[in-house]
């Protein structure tokens, strides 16, 4: 009887462990589905390297021997050490980032008289600006309280016949984790020879002046010393400037002195910047989509050759209307195709038909893992441990889409200027004819037409 009573106790003792140690992992329901996601999110979160292979990290509370411990996360022996009890800590989900301006509609199109007849319905306008690709302005207007922003956008497009609103949408830069390698005294500039990028001395002509829309830029950086560079900010004077990392990377990368420590890639390029950035809660540098218009018409403006715009977003209309506009005035068109992951749904501008979708690789040609993919991917490029300017001084590795970006947008300001009487859709082939075809054949969703090929671009 005795030894039947001291087996019952062991046995409640386990079980009450164990089930001690359940609720250390989430929440008190008991769900085992819930627990497993919220210990896969963690794991995902961690996983920060950018080495450009699949596969991620596999730390997990598995990784303990089951020799010592049991499955409630301590040793049985606690029980009767008179171990403190643990100390149940529940995370809240991060949360979820606003995607647009709230209470905000923009439009195209809109003339006197219907902005009129709103502003009596109760919207107000925040700002309005001329837009020269369209002949219009674009308006940023205030919705009336309690009214829902999709009622609001369809009575703004109502307003006046063939105009165009949407919600006014944030756009992000997209630069990916940072890179595990130091590449100390430029050790990652050789990962341009993977695509047989000719060296400084080389003579890459590029046509015409390139534009650039991005963060704030460092003028004063020894990459960017004496370079032909114009930096319009869109922002008022009193609004917080946007970080100078994501902007100085990708100017150095195009256009960077050729005997500085982070050599471009065109040495003697002019690049015409648009800083449509802000920051945002001190931390994040966002884009609405009414700086992105502008800074896109005014880059149409000055007879840009090649627009590079390494940030990505959600649809918008007037987006698409805008560089659908741009097009029709032969400029090329080059954006990153984000980092949200393989199984994320695409992100605009590269989705949009009149871009140039680009995702980045490695210097073994393997697919970044953060990389999108989809039907919209035209080409790949070198977008992890690429060697580009610092924000203040020097050089460092950069990883993400945002920086393989440029190499085609520098391939296309070249074959521009040896191709002057062509199209910019006929540039756009002549790009994706110089890859080099890997995956699927033909093109696919992982690396589109191919890997950059820049053998044959310019001779020295």
């Amino acid at each position: 009887m005795k030894t039947r009573l001291f087996r019952l106790t062991v046995l409640s003792l386990c079980g009450l462990a164990a089930g001690a140690g359940d609720l250390s992992f989430g929440s008190s329901d008991g769900n085992s589905a819930a627990r497993f996601a919220w210990v896969s999110q963690a794991q995902a979160d961690d996983d920060d390297d950018d080495d450009g292979g699949g596969g991620g990290s596999s730390r997990g509370s598995s990784d303990r021997s089951s020799s010592d411990t049991w499955r409630g996360g301590g040793n049985l022996l606690d029980l009767f050490r008179g171990a403190r009890e643990r100390r149940v800590v529940r995370q809240r989900p991060p949360a979820r980032r606003a995607t647009h301006v709230p209470g905000e509609i923009i439009a195209l199109g809109l003339n006197d008289a219907a902005i009129q007849r709103l502003q009596e319905s109760g919207f107000t306008v925040r700002e309005r600006e001329p837009v020269g690709l369209s002949s219009t302005e674009i308006v940023k207007l205030a919705v009336p309280r309690g009214m829902t922003l999709e009622n609001a956008r369809q009575q703004v497009a109502d307003a006046t016949p063939g105009a165009i609103a949407d919600l006014n949408h944030y756009f992000e830069p997209n630069e990916g984790a940072a890179s595990p390698a130091p590449c100390a005294d430029g050790g990652c500039a050789l990962v341009r020879t993977a695509i047989g990028w000719p060296d400084a001395g080389a003579a890459c002509t590029a046509a015409g002046p390139i534009g650039l829309i991005d963060t704030a830029i460092n003028p004063a950086h020894p990459s960017l010393k004496d370079v032909r560079l114009d930096i319009v900010r869109l922002a008022d004077e009193e609004a917080p400037e946007s970080g100078r990392q994501h902007g100085t990377a990708v100017a150095a990368l195009i256009a960077g002195r050729s005997d500085s420590r982070a050599p471009g890639l065109l040495g003697n390029a002019h690049l015409i910047a648009v800083d449509a950035f802000q920051r945002k809660a001190g931390e994040t540098d966002i884009a609405e989509t009414y700086d992105l218009v502008r800074a896109i018409d005014l880059l149409a403006s000055r007879n840009v050759t090649v627009i590079n715009m390494s940030l990505s977003g959600p649809h918008n209309l007037l987006l698409e209307k805008t560089v659908a506009r741009v097009a029709e005035r032969n400029i090329i068109q080059v954006a990153a195709a984000g980092n949200d992951g393989p199984r994320a749904k695409p992100v605009y501008p590269a989705a949009y038909p009149a871009m140039i979708a680009v995702t980045a690789v490695d210097r073994n040609f393997r697919p970044y893992r953060r990389a999108g993919r989809g039907d919209h991917i035209d080409v790949a490029a070198l977008g992890t441990s690429v060697w580009t300017a610092a924000s203040i001084e020097g050089a460092a590795p950069k990883t993400g889409t945002s920086f393989a970006a440029p190499f085609v947008t520098a391939a296309a300001a070249i074959l521009r200027a040896s191709h002057p009487n062509l199209s910019a859709e006929e540039i756009a082939r002549l790009v994706t004819d110089t890859t080099q075809d890997l995956g699927a054949p033909g093109k696919d969703p992982v690396f589109g037409w191919g890997v950059l090929n820049a053998r044959e671009l310019c001779r020295s």
